[in-house]
């Protein structure tokens, strides 16, 4: 992607509701995008970003009616964004499962990347803020994989979000995956309390594995029907780690059917010739309070092509 340098005037932004609550810092870098996160350390430090009128440090709180000044910086200008298109919008806001004044919660597709980055120019939150474009704040509350389908939340105010991913932490939003295992999941083995290890390649790649000097990590699992060489399973996030179910199945020794990444080439071939074109890992279910107080509960449909897929193991 092509980009040229812009220099911008001096901004004096006011800070909104959605906003408030918000470190300066990373107020900054989303008011700033383009600008290297270095050079907004550096002019906070020199005193020339102003929060009324007075010098500020990077973890200052902004409250609504603040008003911050921006010096003038030279913004990376990039190409104009990628639109999505109107079959491709019409098909987002079809797949919205729940929604109110704060939040919704939509059936994300496989394939789609939550966000986009790293190579990929448009992920679905990308694609929602195109699609509602009336909407001044949309955020994800969290993610999940690329070639995973089902429950994701977006946070419609900043306050709904900060709440939302309070409850997150505190493990108070039940999420609970449809997941298909190669082989025959060991008897027993339900609970999997495993520490999870992150690295990056030099490829920039994230790998995720079991170690102990990793982050707790627990993954429930329940059998549901058992195949001749596969597992249908419902797993339970007790915690949410990066590819934690994948990377606990595979631990266990029955990987996820169609995981490129964790699972085996040989089964994942096997698969793919029965009509098995992704990673079967779906987010069923997702239960949470939200900031109003009301419970809420959604499911999002199995996707046609594993609900085929299993049909094909029945015979």
């Amino acid at each position: 992607m092509n980009t040229t340098a812009n220099e911008i005037a001096v901004q004096l932004i006011v800070i909104s509701p959605n906003n408030a609550g918000q470190r300066l810092d990373n107020f900054l870098f989303t008011a700033l995008k383009g600008v290297p996160k270095s050079r907004i350390y550096r002019i906070i430090r020199k005193g020339e970003v102003r929060v009324n009128k007075g010098r500020v440090k990077p973890e200052c709180k902004l409250a609504e009616g603040d008003q911050v000044r921006i010096p003038p910086v030279r913004v990376a200008q990039r190409d104009a964004p990628i639109v999505p298109s109107q079959s491709f919008q019409d098909s987002l806001e079809a797949s919205i499962l729940y929604e109110d004044d704060l939040l919704l919660v939509i059936n994300k597709p496989s394939g789609l990347a939550v966000h986009g980055g790293s190579g990929i120019s448009l992920g679905l939150i990308e694609a929602l803020r195109a699609t509602r474009s009336d909407k001044s704040y949309l955020e994800l509350v969290h993610r999940i994989d690329r070639d995973t389908s089902g429950c994701l939340i977006v946070a419609k105010k900043r306050s709904a979000l900060r709440f939302l991913q309070d409850e997150m932490r505190a493990r108070r939003i039940l999420k609970i995956y449809y997941a298909l295992a190669s082989g025959r999941w060991p008897r027993g083995r339900r609970r999997i309390d495993a520490p999870l290890l992150a690295s990056e390649q030099k490829s920039g790649e994230k790998i995720v594995r079991v170690d102990s000097e990793g982050k707790s990590s627990v993954t429930v699992f329940s059998v549901i029907q058992r195949f001749d060489n596969a597992t249908l399973m419902e797993a339970t996030l007790e915690t949410g780690r990066t590819h934690q179910i994948r990377v606990h199945a595979q631990y266990v020794g029955c990987s996820l059917a169609g995981d490129v990444k964790y699972g085996s080439d040989r089964y994942n071939d096997d698969a793919r010739r029965l009509g098995l074109g992704r990673m079967f890992l779906h987010a069923l279910k997702i239960q949470f309070s939200s900031p109003s107080g009301k419970k809420i509960l959604v499911e999002a449909p199995i996707p046609l092509e594993l609900s085929r897929y299993l049909q094909k193991l029945d015979y």
